[in-house]
Formats: C-alpha cells, structure tokens, sequence
C-alpha cells in the first residue's frame, strides 16, 4: 500500500497576503576583494601606423584596407556623444549621422577609434570630397555623408581596453559594430589574405593601400610599430610655402610650392600644379591670400612670378616617388589638412 506524502512541517506557502521577503542582507566585510570600474578618459592619442614598404609576415597580423580620411574618436555616454579629431578638438557638431548613429548602439559607455570618410562612386575613400563635404579648410559645413569606419575599441561599458591585446578588443567590437552594415558607423573588416596578395588587390582596385596589425599587441599611443601602413601611392602632408601664378589655371595657381620638416627647419622639395578643380582651387587661393609675405620661409630657388605665404596651410599631396635631388615626383594635390586634425608634417631624414 503507498503511504501518502508526509505533511511538511513548514508551509511553503504561507498566507497569501503575507509579503514575500528575502533574508536581511549581512554587511560587507571591508577586507572582501572589490571589482573597480575604469572611469572614462577625457582623450586617449592615438595609435600610428608607421609606413613601411613592403606587409609584414607572420600569423600575427591581421590586415584592413586604409582609409582615407580624418581620425576620430567617437566617446559614448549616457549623457550623451563626442567626437574628436586626431589632435584633440570637439567636431560632434560636424558629423550629425555618426552622432545619431553612436547613439543607437547598444552600449552604455564606450570609445570607438576610426576614421571619416566619404566614398567615391566606385566605393573608395575619397579625402577630397570629405573636404568638400565640410566645407574646405577653415570650413563649418556640417557633413551629412560622412561615414565613420570604426576599427578598435578602446573603452567598454567602464573598461579600460587599451591593455587588452587587439584581438580580444576586435572581438568586442564586432560584437557591437556587426560586419556589413550600411550605417554611419561601419566595422572595417579584417580580411583573411597575406599581405602582399592583399596589397596587389588593393592597389589593383585604385585604393591608398593596407593597414597591418599585431594581433598580440596592446593600444599603444604614437607610431610604435604596432600597426603598419603600407601604401600603394604615396601620400603625405606638406606645408605650402607658397604658388607660381598662371592666367590659364584654375583660381590663377599654376604651381603651389611646398616644404617638409628636416628637425627644426623647413625644407623646399618641389611643386604640384595638378588635382585642382575649379572649386578647390579657389578655397586655396583663398586661404593664401590671407597669407601673404614679402619673403620665402624657404629658399625655394629663382621661380617667376611667385607669391610666397607665412608656412601654415598643411596640403596633402599624393606621389609616385622622389627624384635624386630631393623632389617629389609626379606629385597631385589633394586637399587641405584641418588644423583640428594635427597631420603630421613629412620628416625628411
């Protein structure tokens, strides 16, 4: 015969109208080990790809596609979204698109390092019409079309990550910014190919070049060797020192003559007279007229009808080489450097 169950000696419901409570919390023992949050910073600078010629090799290196823009650092908060360029400056206001954007992933605190662009219509990172879309140096458009392609992850939800070995932050990140997205906020995707395959691809394909990193590596400020850009055109920042006047060019510039740094000093390594259209050539001669001095910071040799400026505008100019007395070659002008955005004026050694 089955024994009925045993009546239980407490209820384990006790009258329905009796509130349920849990038992009194005991106080914490102050020797107990605390888990701390990382309060947020201000700014973190920036890691720098340092340029090499050729990719690296080795398994740990993962490879992206450079692109061709301005840096920014997207900080997330509850009170709201800040964007700062690459020297410091507050430009949310510029990039309303990322802003909006930023504000919709899901994440209470973060900082995402990436970059500006605008696309071509072949779907590459064009530095000019970025510039255009603000409005030229000096510029205060607002840029619309503005995409931040995001490629680290530097702070999460009270973490620092900047200690964090770079694939265990591209983890978090994916998880955060998925791959393929049509947003203001894009991943820059890590492709699965070597190096030197990506490169010819890449050059094939009209783009500035790759970006290689060290997957075992930590968030380190400056050019540390971390990360490496390897380029398929050249392309750096150079202080124009002044033009040659031509009645046959756009906005009169026949010639804008430019310098790079050696140590302290300012250094003449030739012209461009190409990559201006109408429009850009008259922000440039613009922005030069307000410049004008009576003598050359460098001595740039005997020019004819020159016109010479007080060394602040930083151009970026792309070329294919140098010729053997220090001048670039077949050189193109692309666009004024913000001064918001600190570009690193070329060393000569």
């Amino acid at each position: 015969m089955t024994k009925p169950p045993r009546k239980p000696s407490t209820p384990l419901l006790r009258e329905s109208d009796a509130p349920l409570r849990s038992k009194p919390r005991r106080r914490r023992d102050p020797d107990q080990h605390q888990l701390t949050l990382d309060p947020m910073p201000a700014r973190i600078d920036p890691c720098l790809a340092l340029l090499k010629p050729r990719p690296p090799k080795g398994r740990q290196w993962a490879f992206e596609v450079k692109w061709d823009g301005y840096r920014l650092a997207v900080h997330i908060e509850p009170k709201g979204v800040k964007i700062l360029t690459r020297g410091g400056h507050d430009w949310t206001d510029r990039f309303p698109a990322i802003v909006a954007e930023a504000k919709r992933l899901p994440v209470s605190t973060a900082i995402l390092d990436g970059e500006a662009v605008v696309f071509d219509e072949h779907g590459r990172s064009d530095f000019g019409k970025l510039q255009q879309s603000l409005g030229g140096r000096g510029g205060k458009r607002i840029s619309w079309e503005s995409i931040c392609m995001v490629f680290d992850l530097l702070y999460l939800d009270g973490h620092d990550l900047t200690e964090t070995e770079f694939t265990a932050r591209r983890h978090l990140l994916e998880g955060i910014v998925p791959a393929g997205g049509e947003e203001a906020i894009r991943l820059s995707e890590e492709i699965e190919a070597d190096g030197e395959t990506l490169l010819r691809i890449a050059c094939e394909h009209g783009l500035e070049g790759i970006i290689a990193k060290d997957r075992n590596s930590t968030y380190r400020s400056g050019r540390g060797g971390e990360w490496q850009k390897i380029k398929c055109i050249q392309s750096d920042s150079f202080i124009i020192v002044g033009y040659e006047k031509s009645t046959s060019s756009f906005a009169g510039i026949g010639r804008l003559l430019l310098a790079a740094r050696k140590g302290g000093d300012l250094v003449y390594v030739g012209g461009v007279g190409t990559g201006f259209n109408e429009r850009s050539a008259a922000e440039l001669r613009q922005q030069m007229d307000k410049l004008i001095i009576s003598k050359p910071a460098v001595d740039t040799g005997r020019k004819r009808n020159a016109v010479f400026v007080d060394p602040k505008l930083v151009a970026e100019i792309e070329y294919r080489a140098w010729t053997h007395d220090g001048k670039l070659r077949h050189a193109s002008y692309k666009g004024l450097r913000e001064q918001q955005d600190d570009a690193a004026v070329y060393e000569l050694e």
